[in-house]
């Protein structure tokens, strides 16, 4: 997991994480993942990318459109984990604090839905 400003663009954030990506067949990710390099770097890891082109794409690039349905199993994750009141209107200043909130509540709710 990785912490980072609000005004990151999301494929910003995962060029940071790209070497500690795990061994994985196929990447589900948004439109905000959408860019060259970003489908390069996980074509040379082996990943296949399952992401929609952005709109102002001049040729689009086709995906999976069966398995780009199961993302909303990771925004549902999200969506809970915002319920926590201290997550979601971000009460802590440091952020290690928030990250090690964000990993209690991630915790708790994996352990609840078992």
């Amino acid at each position: 997991m990785l912490l980072s400003e609000g005004e990151m663009s999301d494929y910003k954030g995962a060029a940071l994480m790209i070497d500690a990506f795990p061994k994985a067949k196929v990447l589900l990710g948004d439109k905000g993942y959408d860019a060259d390099w970003f489908r390069a770097a996980l074509a040379d890891r082996k990943i296949t990318a399952c992401i929609p082109s952005k709109g102002n794409r001049k040729v689009p690039i086709p995906h999976d459109t069966a398995l780009y349905r199961q993302r909303h199993k990771v925004e549902n994750m999200f969506g809970r984990i915002k319920d926590w009141r201290r997550i979601h209107t971000r009460y802590d200043r440091c952020a290690h604090t928030f990250m090690s909130a964000i990993c209690i509540a991630a915790t708790v709710i994996f352990w609840i839905n078992q």
